[in-house]
């Protein structure tokens, strides 16, 4: 069978695919040429070099600069920012990394946590890239626990300034991009003391090099050395030991200090203000599971591609090898992974479109609204950058030893993208946090974890509570609804059977965390960390539950954005294999819960395998509607492979045309 008998118009695919932001995504295709591209073989000063002249060459067209208020250039559009970012990992993830340092963390920062002083000027130079700046809150002993950093900031009413300091060598601001060559400005994070007292963590700006790229009095600044991938990034480490920053360096939207030394803030709980000072920077989140995506595209392009070209062995009684993706082993691979791709591309659509709706309205913030948006940022980040992990790892071995060339791009992807599940927050801890959003809900509702009145009570609670949707809900909730109660009338290719199953699952989970801890508030009282550490492998379940309960619900509510017919129904078929893959993947847990019985257990996987024959003629189409240009791609991979399939055709044709040949001699003798 040949990957070429496509009845699906790639580019139908692709509208729905490209989603609200298509002129963006249009916009960077066309404004990034081949010189954008990565280059193989690099040594980190080569990369380091090139990426540092190319981010000052994008077209700020492109929409990297979107976010930026209009006032200043831009166009107040964090969605178009994000989406432009994860356009740029399809290009170079260094390039990806060192813009979305500099505009996204660096220049985010001064418009989300700093006011009309600091945007009057600064936002244009960072703009244009003549100020180029990092974004230094991680500290070699404090990353994921922001909270608890150790460089201070403490300012002296006497002289009117800041003084910042980092105490010991665990303080020291470590792994920071665009440190360790380019960076003349900072965005530094440190615990703000005032007349003795702490206020928690705050951001001031600080320069740490002069215009001729000396570091600043005070400064101290290295590079982090040799790292596995992004050659082109230059991270580094900055400690500062002394150094005065003026009372007017502080990004004071969210805390105030008076020149008597004064503190001030909107907000009277440390805890609440750090946190709103976060939550405004989850772009950065939103960004790296969006780029971790775009670059599992690549690397599902590639492999694909190859494998429609790449024979290996015959059928008895045939002379022409298999293609690669004819084998159902090759298929299992490969097309499971294309449709959570799918799935993760309609959940992060969804997330961009919360995104922009939550950053770019007026008046107050909706703290409901914006504690989700931050909890599906952390759960999607996590879910998108492990998949990216698997997924492209997968696809390398899928292209042979092949796949191991660096010309062929795949080792670069995967080691590229390998610090994604640690970056902008490390996976676990994400998915902890995704958990505590789960688990406030039930605490909003009803009080403390040990205050609660009838577990059928709570029951019916969550069903309202925990399973809020933001796409197709009408619809989802009446495919639900037109399940049969008994799941032997149901086809395992029912919508509705899918949606329930997850939902049963994500339930049964966080109610089960409910009640392991009740049970440990009961004889732990006085050790709260215990409490939720014995229960620590159940949450983390739930909070995966829960992502790829919202996940198929993006899937659904994307077909229905499909206007083509033909597209529709592909899509349709795609999502049961991504909802039977999941189920299929955890069996165990529905088997062991008495959601699937051992003969509908073995019901789905039989489903999957006719599900992978059906989609085998469409696997090229998937992958073209992914629309990655071949200069992006640069593998050299598809290009023999291209050549190759055309000098095999031209065999083909010789073959058939010698009997022919053949009879026509005979009959002139």
């Amino acid at each position: 069978m040949s990957g070429q008998q496509n009845s699906v118009d790639a580019a139908r695919l692709q509208e729905v695919l490209d989603g609200r932001w298509a002129h963006v995504r249009k916009a960077v295709r066309d404004g990034l040429g081949p010189d954008f591209v990565t280059v193989h073989g690099e040594t980190g000063d080569e990369a380091r070099s090139r990426i540092s002249g190319l981010i000052r060459k994008i077209p700020i067209d492109v929409g990297v600069v979107d976010a930026f208020p209009a006032a200043y250039g831009g166009s107040g559009d964090p969605g178009g920012s994000v989406v432009a970012a994860e356009m740029l990992a399809q290009v170079d993830l260094s390039l990806m990394v060192k813009a979305g340092v500099h505009w996204g963390l660096f220049g985010g920062a001064v418009v989300a946590l700093g006011t009309a002083k600091h945007h009057d000027k600064y936002l244009r130079d960072i703009m244009t890239v003549d100020l180029p700046g990092c974004f230094a809150m991680t500290e070699t002993g404090h990353g994921s626990d922001v909270q608890q950093l150790r460089t201070t900031c403490e300012y002296d009413p006497a002289t009117g300034t800041f003084d910042l300091h980092t105490p010991h060598e665990a303080a020291r601001k470590d792994y920071i991009g665009n440190a360790a060559k380019d960076g003349r400005m900072a965005v530094v994070f440190a615990q703000l003391v005032t007349g003795g007292k702490r206020y928690g963590v705050h951001a001031w700006l600080v320069p740490i090099r002069d215009e001729h790229g000396n570091p600043m009095p005070g400064v101290t600044i290295g590079d982090a050395g040799a790292k596995a991938g992004l050659l082109g990034v230059d991270n580094g480490r900055i400690s500062f030991d002394h150094v005065t920053v003026p009372r007017d360096m502080l990004l004071d939207r969210y805390g105030q200090v008076a020149p008597d030394g004064t503190y001030s803030s909107s907000i009277e709980n440390d805890t609440r203000r750090f946190f709103t000072m976060l939550g405004t920077l989850v772009r950065g989140r939103v960004t790296v599971g969006g780029s971790a995506l775009a670059a599992t595209k690549s690397a599902l392009t590639i492999a694909v591609r190859y494998g429609d070209a790449r024979r290996q062995f015959t059928r008895p009684g045939d002379e022409r090898e298999v293609l690669l993706n004819d084998y159902l082993a090759h298929q299992r691979k490969l097309l499971p992974a294309l449709a959570a791709t799918y799935a993760y591309t309609f959940a992060q659509e969804e997330l961009v479109v919360t995104l922009a709706d939550v950053q770019s309205g007026a008046g107050p913030v909706d703290e409901h609204r914006q504690r989700e948006l931050e909890s599906r940022a952390a759960g999607l980040k996590a879910m998108q950058t492990w998949h990216a992990t698997r997924t492209i790892q997968m696809c390398r071995e899928a292209c042979g030893g092949a796949g191991y060339l660096a010309e062929n791009r795949l080792p670069g992807l995967k080691a590229d993208t390998d610090v994604f599940t640690t970056f902008e927050g490390d996976n676990t801890v994400l998915l902890q946090l995704v958990a505590k959003g789960l688990l406030t809900g039930y605490r909003d509702a009803f009080g403390s974890l040990d205050g609660w009145g009838r577990a059928t009570f709570v029951a019916e609670q969550v069903r309202e509570m925990v399973l809020e949707r933001t796409a197709a809900r009408s619809l989802i909730q009446r495919l639900v609804g037109a399940v049969p109660g008994r799941d032997e009338e149901v086809a395992v290719t029912d919508r509705g059977w899918h949606l329930k199953m997850f939902e049963d699952r994500e339930k049964h989970l966080l109610e089960g965390a409910i009640r392991r801890l009740r049970a440990g508030a009961s004889g732990k009282k006085d050790r709260p960390f215990d409490i939720f550490n014995d229960v620590q492998d159940h949450v983390l379940r739930t909070a995966t539950a829960h992502i790829e309960r919202i996940t198929l619900e993006a899937f659904v509510a994307g077909i229905e954005r499909a206007a083509d017919p033909a597209a529709k129904a592909l899509l349709s078929r795609l999502c049961d294999l991504y909802a039977l893959s999941v189920i299929e993947a955890d069996k165990g847990w529905f088997l062991e819960h008495g959601r699937l019985t051992p003969a509908r257990s073995k019901a789905v996987t039989g489903v999957v395998n006719d599900l992978l024959r059906e989609l085998r003629p469409q696997m090229r189409t998937l992958v073209d509607a992914f629309a990655v240009p071949d200069s992006w791609l640069n593998a050299a991979i598809l290009r023999e492979e291209a050549a190759r399939q055309d000098a095999t055709a031209a065999e083909d044709d010789a073959v058939r045309a010698a009997p022919a040949a053949v009879a026509q001699s005979l009959s002139r003798a």
